[in-house]
C-alpha cells in the first residue's frame, strides 16, 4: 500500500516584486535592512502574519531571496522570515551550501534577531555574515516568545566565523514590531 503525503509549498505573495522593485540594488546593509523592514511591514499591514522580513544579499549587494513571514499564511510553524529567504537563497543558487553559492559570500539580513529555530539554521546554511535590526527584547516587548537560545545568543555565530552586524536601523524595525501589537495582530 502506498501512502500520498502532502507535499509542502510556500509560495510568496504577489506583492513582494513590487517591494523588491521599490529597493533597487546593490544594497549595502543599511539598504537591505530597509527591503526587510518593508517586507515585514507589508506582512503586518495586509493582515497575513507576524511582522518580520529578511533577504539575502551576495557579495556585491545583489538580492538573492527575500523573506518574510508566512506561519500564518501556510499553517507552518518553521516559516519564519530567515527560513524563507534561505530557502529560497539555496534554491536560487542550486545549493543548500550558500557558502559556495553564486556570489558568495551572501549575508542574511532580518528585521529583527533570529528566533532560537532561525539561530541554529544560520550556522548549517553557508551565510558568512548576519546583520539585525530590532533586538530581541524589542521583539519580546511585541509578544513574541523567541525559544531557548544559547547564553551568546546571536554572538554565538562567531564561534563559527559568522560575522554578526546588530541595531542597524533599530528604531525603525522596532517600530514595525510595536506597530502590529498595537494593532493586535495575533501572537504566536
Amino acid at each position: 500500500m502506498t501512502t500520498e503525503w502532502p507535499a509542502i509549498r510556500i509560495e510568496l505573495p504577489s506583492w513582494v516584486d513590487e517591494v523588491v522593485r521599490a529597493h533597487p540594488g546593490p544594497l549595502d546593509d543599511a539598504a537591505a535592512m530597509g527591503l526587510a523592514i518593508a517586507l515585514a511591514r507589508g506582512v503586518m499591514e495586509r493582515g497575513e502574519g507576524g511582522p518580520f522580513g529578511a533577504v539575502v544579499v551576495d557579495a556585491a549587494g545583489n538580492l538573492v531571496a527575500p523573506g518574510m513571514n508566512r506561519v500564518l499564511a501556510s499553517g507552518q510553524s518553521w516559516a519564519h522570515a530567515e527560513m524563507i529567504a534561505l530557502a529560497i537563497a539555496q534554491r536560487q543558487s542550486g545549493t543548500h551550501d550558500l557558502a559556495t553559492a553564486p556570489g558568495a559570500p551572501l549575508t542574511l539580513v532580518t528585521a529583527g534577531e533570529p528566533c532560537a529555530m532561525c539561530l541554529g539554521a544560520i550556522p548549517w546554511s553557508g551565510v558568512s555574515r548576519v546583520v539585525a535590526g530590532a533586538r530581541e527584547a524589542d521583539i519580546a516587548a511585541a509578544g513574541f516568545d523567541e525559544g531557548d537560545k544559547p547564553a551568546a545568543g546571536l554572538e554565538s555565530l562567531g564561534r563559527r566565523g559568522i560575522e554578526v552586524r546588530r541595531d542597524v536601523r533599530r528604531a525603525e524595525a522596532a517600530r514595525v514590531l510595536s506597530d502590529y501589537a498595537a494593532a493586535g495582530g495575533p501572537i504566536y
